[in-house]
C-alpha cells in the first residue's frame, strides 16, 4: 500500500511506518488542489492528515481506502463524502488529552494571575506590585466543564489537585457511581490538609451548560465539534455566568459564538482565555487579527493544546498502530464513519460445513430474490469443519428462498431466520 501523509508527523513515524514496508510520501504542506493532484500521482491507499481539510472534491481525485486524522477530532474530513465512497475514517481519541489539559490549566492560572500581564509590565520597565497582587486564587472555587470525554476528565483531575468544585455537563451524559461521583473520574483522593481552611472538592453533574455556568466560577469548553454543538455556548450560557467570571476555550472556536462572547467581556467583565479562533492563518505563521483577542482581559495562545512533543509521539504511535492494523488484518482501530445500527430487519443463520461455494450459494439466492445483504459474519467451529454464517438482509425472506438456500447446496445443514429486535 501507499501512504500519503499530508502534515506535519513525527520522524519516527515516517520511519515505522517505512518499515512495515508500505510506500511513503512525506508532504506535509499539500492543501487543496495540490492535495488533490498529489493523491492522483501517488495513487495513495491511506491519508494521513492533521489539521489539513479533506474535502469531497479530494476524496473524488484518488483512490484511497482509508483516511487517518493524527489527533482526536475529525470536523476537518468530510465524513459523509468518505462513508459515500466507502473510505473508512479514523482518529487518535484520547492521545492529546494530557497536553490539552495542561494548556488549559496554564490558561486558568493566568487569567487568576494575570500572568501575561504581570511579564508585559515588566518587560516595559513597570514595578507594580500592588496591582498584581491583587488576585481571587483557584483553591475552593467551581470549575464548569462543558464536554466530559478524555480531556475534561484529565482536566477534572487537575482541578481536584487544585482544591477545585467541579460542574459538569456533557452531551453524551455522565455516568455516576454509587459514591455519586462521575464513574469516569476515580474518587477524590483525600490530601492531607495543607492548611485549616482547605476544603474538599465536590462533584455536580448539571442537566445543561446554562446550568453549568450560573454555577462555575471559571467555565472551560472541551466539546467535539458536531451539529448539536455547533454555537451551543452562546448569549444564553454567558448571561448566566457571575460578572467577571473566567471562560476558557481550547476545544473548537465554532462550538462558541465569538460575537456573544465579545459582547460579555464588554458588558460583563469576563475574563477570557483562548486556543481557538473563528479566522485562523491557513499557514503556520502569517498576520493575525482578532477584535476579542485585542481586548483588556483576554489572552490567547496560537492553537497549540495538542503541541507537546509527548503529545505529538503518543499521536504518532496512535497513527502507525492504525496503519499496521489495517495493512495487517484489513480491520480499522478508531473508525468512526461504520454504521452503528444497519436498516436490517432480519438475520439469515446458515449452519453448514466449511467448504467452497456454500456463502456463494447462499448470497446467489438471496440476489435472485433481490434481497439486500447489510452485513456478513461467518464463524469458523473448531477444526475447520463447520461454521455459522449470519447474514444481515431487509426485508424476511420467503419460505421458498429458505429452503433453497438449504436444499440447494450439500453442504449447508440448517437454515433459520431471525427478526432483529
Amino acid at each position: 500500500m501507499n501512504i500519503l501523509v499530508a502534515d506535519r508527523f513525527e520522524q519516527e513515524g515516517l520511519d515505522a511506518l517505512h518499515a512495515l514496508g508500505l510506500g511513503v510520501t512525506y508532504q506535509p504542506d499539500l492543501k487543496d488542489a495540490d492535495l488533490a493532484e498529489a493523491l492522483s500521482i501517488t495513487r495513495a491507499d491511506i491519508l494521513v492528515v492533521r489539521s489539513t481539510k479533506v474535502t469531497d472534491a479530494i476524496l473524488e481525485a484518488g483512490q484511497l481506502s482509508l483516511v487517518v486524522r493524527a489527533g482526536a477530532g475529525y470536523d476537518t474530513i468530510d465524513v459523509k463524502g468518505a462513508s459515500r465512497r466507502g473510505i473508512y475514517v479514523s482518529n487518535c481519541p484520547g492521545k492529546n488529552a494530557v497536553a490539552v489539559a495542561e494548556l488549559t490549566f496554564g490558561l486558568i492560572l493566568s487569567l487568576d494571575r494575570r500572568i501575561p500581564d504581570n511579564v508585559a509590565e515588566l518587560r516595559a520597565g513597570r514595578w507594580n506590585k500592588k496591582e498584581f497582587s491583587k488576585a481571587q486564587g483557584l483553591h475552593g472555587r467551581t470549575l464548569g466543564i462543558l464536554g466530559f470525554g478524555s480531556i475534561g476528565q484529565e482536566v477534572a483531575r487537575r482541578a481536584q489537585a487544585f482544591g477545585m468544585h467541579l460542574a459538569i455537563w456533557s452531551e453524551l451524559g455522565v455516568q455516576v457511581g454509587r459514591d455519586g461521583l462521575p464513574a469516569d473520574l476515580p474518587q477524590i483522593v483525600r490530601l492531607r490538609p495543607s492548611s485549616a481552611d482547605a476544603v474538599e472538592s465536590t462533584v455536580t453533574v448539571y442537566e445543561s451548560p446554562k446550568a453549568v455556568a450560573a454555577n462555575c466560577d471559571i467555565l472551560s469548553v472541551h466539546l467535539a465539534l458536531n451539529e448539536r454543538t455547533r454555537g451551543l455556548v452562546g448569549e444564553a450560557v454567558f448571561d448566566r455566568m457571575r460578572p467577571g467570571a473566567c471562560f476558557v476555550n481550547t476545544a473548537r472556536a465554532e462550538i462558541v459564538d465569538y460575537k456573544a462572547l465579545e459582547t460579555a467581556v464588554r458588558e460583563k467583565g469576563l475574563r477570557v482565555a483562548l486556543d481557538v479562533y473563528s479566522k485562523e492563518p491557513a499557514m503556520p505563521s502569517g498576520d493575525f487579527v482578532d477584535a476579542l483577542v485585542a481586548l483588556p482581559g483576554v489572552y490567547g495562545t496560537h492553537h497549540i493544546g495538542a503541541s507537546t512533543e509527548q503529545a505529538q509521539q503518543a499521536i504518532a504511535d496512535e497513527t502507525v498502530r492504525i496503519i499496521e492494523t489495517y495493512v495487517r488484518t484489513g480491520r480499522v482501530p478508531n473508525v468512526v464513519n461504520l454504521s452503528r445500527k444497519t436498516p436490517a430487519t432480519h438475520v439469515l443463520v446458515v449452519r453448514h460445513q466449511d467448504r467452497p461455494g456454500v456463502l456463494a450459494h447462499a448470497f446467489e439466492c438471496l440476489r435472485e430474490a433481490g434481497i439486500n445483504v447489510e452485513e456478513t459474519e461467518n464463524i469458523i467451529f473448531a477444526d475447520a469443519e463447520a461454521a455459522v454464517a449470519r447474514i444481515s438482509i431487509i426485508g424476511e425472506p420467503p419460505a421458498g428462498v429458505v429452503e433453497a438456500i438449504k436444499t440447494g447446496n450439500p453442504h449447508v445443514m440448517d437454515v433459520h431466520v431471525v427478526a432483529v429486535a
